[in-house]
């Protein structure tokens, strides 16, 4: 059956950062004929890189990839190669025209891995999980009871210090620590592999649901782009969609959970790291989710990542360094500050996605990425990988 559903709501403007014409804004455009190309915006214009770095992941190991993307500009080596609203246009899916350029997730020969249970909020719902035992209907119960135990005592916390370890001989005792309080304010934070090098969607995209899942939602995060040496180069937004109930049944399916056709999901730009946006603008953002579905739904929220429980350079240097090398960099979710937990199917179920749902994440420093929500055994198969790449790559000559 072919399903038929309206456009999505992806106005210019909203898309991009409130001061988009000073960002430094690099990203990845399907051309049709060629294959993926690394590009810039200025204005309405996407301009190409190919001169500068073929791929997402070598620009971020240049010295200075700002630099290099201005310098491009400046001397005429970045041709403009598409209208950035055309392009956002026809990003949208269900109404995508093959014959036309479209964007794409910014990141490429990264894996992409992520930070769970970094706000007090996401911290909750994964006790509530594990409680459940992937059961929906069991949720509130248990979220009243927990927050009867833990109330706000949790919040600002620092995760490894010696308050830390009283609070957790203290939960201990009154029987509600778990696995996710051990990585939430213990010393060692959970970061895991959300999807491979090539699997990641753009906005515009469908994002996929395991058929097996009746209970799942989005996790608006924070991305940072790190390069093989560490370094946060800049960020993005992003969609870790997550299957509450195959988590719950056993924190083993974290895999089946994280990782499936299009369950990860990228806004079309990385914000590299400049004299107008840095790592302390980065821990000051604001992110908004809004969920409309097709039965009439809505959720809205926000938060900042001020109330992260680590810090976002704490988590680089947890999930690479001297322990673990990423030779091309690694793309890192933060973790989720919004978790949404109102009724949907029935008193006391919580939230869980419907197919057609649209979800939006957004933040005044980043713009937004929006997708629209179906199965992932239902939507487009991922064919594109790390040869295919490769060959487009040299058909260019664009490999050194």
């Amino acid at each position: 059956m072919t399903l038929h559903f309206p456009p999505l709501p992806m106005p210019v403007a909203e898309s991009l950062p409130h001061d988009a014409r000073r960002a430094t804004l690099v990203g990845r455009l399907w051309v049709p004929g060629s294959g993926p190309t690394l590009v810039t915006l200025t204005g309405d214009d996407l301009h190409d890189l190919s001169t500068v770095a073929a791929t997402s992941s070598q620009l971020l190991e240049l010295d200075d990839p700002v630099f290099s993307v201005q310098s491009a500009l400046r001397t005429g080596q970045a041709p403009r190669i598409a209208s950035y609203e055309a392009a956002l246009a026809n990003s949208d899916e269900s109404l995508r025209d093959g014959t036309q350029a479209w964007l794409m997730a910014p990141c490429d020969l990264q894996p992409v891995k992520a930070s769970g249970v970094t706000f007090i909020a996401s911290l909750l719902e994964r006790v509530i999980e594990e409680q459940a035992r992937g059961d929906a209907s069991r949720a509130d119960k248990i979220r009243r009871s927990l927050t009867g135990i833990l109330g706000d005592n949790l919040a600002g916390i620092v995760p490894g210090s010696p308050q830390a370890a009283q609070v957790k001989e203290v939960l201990i005792a009154q029987g509600a620590w778990s696995q996710y309080l051990e990585v939430g304010i213990g010393p060692d934070a959970e970061v895991f592999t959300k999807a491979p090098p090539m699997a990641a969607v753009g906005t515009g995209a469908d994002v996929g649901l395991h058929p097996g899942s009746s209970w799942n939602n989005p996790e608006p995060e924070v991305v940072l782009a790190i390069d093989s040496r560490g370094r946060v180069r800049g960020a993005t937004l992003g969609n870790d969609v997550n299957l509450r109930d195959f988590e719950g049944r056993s924190a083993l399916l974290l895999g089946k959970a994280k990782d499936n056709n299009a369950s990860c999901a990228m806004a079309p730009f990385i914000r590299l790291f400049d004299a107008h946006f840095g790592i302390d603008d980065l821990r000051r953002c604001e992110i908004a989710l809004h969920v409309a579905g097709p039965d009439g739904f809505r959720v809205e929220g926000r938060d900042t990542l001020a109330k992260i429980s680590r810090d976002p350079l704490d988590l680089a240097a947890q999930a690479i360094g001297p322990h673990h090398q990423y030779p091309d960099g690694l793309m890192l979710f933060l973790g989720t500050m919004l978790a949404p937990t109102q009724d949907r199917l029935g008193p006391g179920q919580g939230f869980t996605h419907v197919v057609g749902d649209v979800v939006t994440v957004s933040s005044p420093a980043f713009g937004a990425l929006v997708n629209r929500v179906r199965r992932c055994d239902e939507i487009a198969p991922w064919r594109f990988g790390l040869t295919a790449l490769m060959r487009s790559l040299a058909a260019r000559q664009l490999l050194t």
